[in-house]
């Protein structure tokens, strides 16, 4: 008799993470002709003036400035923008790899997104196909398919939800009905420590501390190639503290090519959970 696979989960953050960068800088925001400096600048101004959601804030500004240009943002647009994201050293051929290696030890693997970017950006990507769920910011569409309104924004503090729906196996972000429903974590589809985080910095620390508390594995990278700004921590000083502060499990560099650091983390960590997975069946759990 086959034994039966074990479900395990990976959620990922995407700009930072699995992509240099914000996605709308690749090519939403040179097609408006405005330098991304200026346009998050002007958003952050927006949502400070205003007490506003910086999410939410920038998704505003995306509609005027499209308005302003005479350049209408249909969803097959953002959708094909997507096509020009460029990923870290070996993210394009890495999902089937994992995947492998999960199967090798009796792993059912999935994949998730859950980012505050645009859900259509990734949805153009070459990697969407790997992802069950792509919880990400999202426009409402007129009948002519032109963004007029933001459906859905995710900023650092609500990612913590999308865990919860990966948990209990909600895979929309509308159905609020089971988020609040106590399900009995023996039978929930996915439990907290047979899945892993991987983000890059303090937007994914809140979903990161909690996974760490419910027994998942947190994995914070960082681009060692980013400009470090005057002034400010460089990328890999920010994930060295947060190692320090105990909110993230383990820190790499953004390379997912065989072998990398980040790779054999990853591997470690799903051999992890196949191990433990194994003890609870032995000790009847």
């Amino acid at each position: 008799m086959a034994q039966q696979l074990i479900k395990a989960a990976i959620a990922y953050d995407f700009d930072g993470t699995l992509a240099p960068g914000n996605m709308q800088e690749h090519s939403f925001i040179p097609k408006l002709g405005i330098q991304k400096s200026d346009f998050w600048a002007e958003a952050n101004r927006i949502a400070r003036e205003n007490d506003m959601d910086e999410i939410l804030a920038y998704m505003q500004l995306m509609l005027q400035k499209s308005r302003e240009k005479g350049i209408p943002i249909h969803r097959e647009d953002i959708i094909s923008y997507g096509k020009d994201i460029r990923f870290f050293p070996g993210v394009e051929d890495y999902f089937p790899r994992i995947n492998h290696y999960a199967l090798q030890r009796g792993i059912e693997l999935e994949h998730h997104i859950i980012s505050s970017g645009l859900r259509e950006l990734v949805a153009g990507t070459c990697i969407a196909c790997h992802f069950k769920n792509i919880f990400a910011s999202g426009f409402k569409y007129d009948q002519q398919g032109i963004a007029e309104w933001a459906a859905l924004a995710i900023n650092y503090t609500n990612k913590t939800q999308y865990l919860f729906r990966i948990n209990k196996g909600i895979n929309n972000a509308y159905d609020n009905t089971l988020i609040n429903k106590f399900v009995p974590r023996s039978q929930r589809p996915l439990p907290f420590p047979r899945m892993i985080y991987i983000g890059d910095g303090e937007t994914d620390v809140p979903a990161m501390k909690m996974l760490k508390y419910q027994g998942g594995a947190t994995i914070a990278v960082f681009n060692p190639e980013a400009a470090v700004v005057p002034g400010r921590q460089s990328p890999r000083q920010l994930c060295q503290e947060l190692i320090e502060h105990e909110r993230v499990d383990y820190i790499a560099p953004a390379d997912y090519s065989p072998g990398s650091q980040l790779d054999t983390t990853i591997r470690l960590l799903i051999d992890r959970i196949k191990i433990n997975s194994q003890l609870k069946l032995t000790n009847g759990l």
